[in-house]
């Protein structure tokens, strides 16, 4: 997520219909699941992008994340069938974390928020890189009398986090009165930014009640084509609320400060729910869904890996990929890792064999660049969670 675009890659990137906003506020643009998206911003910089998000409120355009729409009669049954989590715990107008997993291997594609509209009636909103696949496995799946769409680029998504999230929304006469992981329709009119479709009208959009970074927050989703009016409608009460435009890098503090796990790293088809911890996003008694039969039999057995916390004893920062050992024997890999600017250390997750025996508390070496650095093992979060 380091790696800046070049022109010529950025040719072949999707881009957000806020582009042009991201580049007049000075973004840094990486590559990120096959889209161009601002990394960080000129004034800012990560350590006050997060900071912004847990004092005050940022806003995080993640229009990158997939969009796809499940219709039809038996819609809601038919992905309860599919997906891990048991959609009947939820009614109409409720959101549910949930994961695609391989129906072989119980490794997941993807991890999911799924709104339910209705009995027939799903919106899935799955990560960037595995919309399609996410889309493909339900097609191949689906009765006829359900219709999967591809909804990826109709649709924004700007994630508005932080203690003053709700003031912010509430300014502008969007509901903020729901439920944790709960949704509402609302209509965005009155605005007299100049960008508000030449007066063409109000702007109707999705509120949820939901985030990836540990604190209040909602998620916008919005037509694309309205993109610019939601944006710039939020920076019009920039100085009330010392509002800030966050990248990518620091929604990755973020969500690493909250255990949060990322797809491609802490989750993969080679890392299921059970060793990734995610179980309670499984409906274990549920009759059927993709990875069933092997999720359980890897529960019931034990798995052999799981996944960890680690905070560093003195300043060293892991990263992804690092080994970890415990004297000379190597006992996991480091999954996600980042410097902590809450806590002002380095932090991590990380995969350990479960046959190591280690519990929090205990000292395990990290190797950074052939230096082996204690790090102590905790459970996540790292930080106390505010998203209520």
């Amino acid at each position: 997520m380091t790696e800046v675009t070049t022109d010529a890659a950025a040719t072949r990137l999707r881009r957000s219909p806020l582009h042009e906003r991201h580049t007049a506020a000075g973004a840094k643009f990486a590559p990120f699941g096959g889209w161009e998206m601002p990394l960080e911003y000129a004034g800012g910089g990560v350590l006050r992008e997060h900071t912004a998000v847990r004092t005050g409120v940022g806003v995080f355009d993640v229009s990158h994340l997939g969009k796809a729409r499940v219709t039809g009669p038996g819609a809601a049954e038919f992905v309860n069938a599919c997906l891990s989590n048991d959609l009947g715990r939820i009614g109409p107008g409720r959101a549910q974390y949930t994961l695609c997993c391989d129906d072989a291997t119980g490794g997941v594609v993807d991890d999911i928020i799924a709104y339910l509209h209705a009995d027939d009636h799903v919106f899935l909103i799955p990560n960037a890189a595995n919309t399609a696949e996410v889309v493909r496995r339900l097609r191949a799946a689906a009765p006829p009398s359900v219709t999967i769409t591809d909804e990826h680029e109709a649709y924004a998504v700007l994630a508005v986090q932080g203690p003053r999230s709700a003031e912010l929304l509430a300014s502008l006469g969007l509901p903020t009165g729901h439920e944790y992981m709960s949704f509402s329709a609302a209509t965005l009119d009155g605005f007299s930014g100049a960008t508000l479709d030449g007066g063409a009208g109000p702007v109707e959009l999705t509120v949820c009640r939901t985030g990836y970074t540990g604190e209040l927050g909602y998620e916008l989703v919005v037509p694309a084509e309205h993109a610019t009016t939601i944006w710039d409608a939020l920076f019009s009460a920039d100085e009330a609320f010392a509002l800030r435009p966050c990248g990518l890098a620091a929604r990755d503090t973020l969500r690493t400060e909250m255990g949060y796990p990322l797809h491609g790293q802490d989750l993969s088809l080679e890392i299921t729910p059970v060793q990734a911890r995610s179980g309670w996003a499984v409906g274990w008694d549920k009759p059927a869904f993709w990875g069933r039969d092997a999720l359980r039999a890897e529960k019931a057995a034990g798995p052999r890996r799981t996944l960890r916390g680690l905070e560093a004893v003195d300043r060293a920062i892991p990263r992804p990929g690092m080994s970890v050992y415990v004297g000379d024997a190597t006992v996991g890999t480091v999954t996600s890792g980042t410097f902590s600017p809450t806590r002002k250390q380095g932090i991590a997750l990380a995969l350990l064999d479960t046959a190591a025996g280690l519990v929090d508390g205990d000292l395990v070496e990290v190797d950074i660049r052939g230096r082996r650095t204690p790090m102590r093992l905790t459970r996540p979060p790292f930080v106390h969670p505010s998203v209520k």
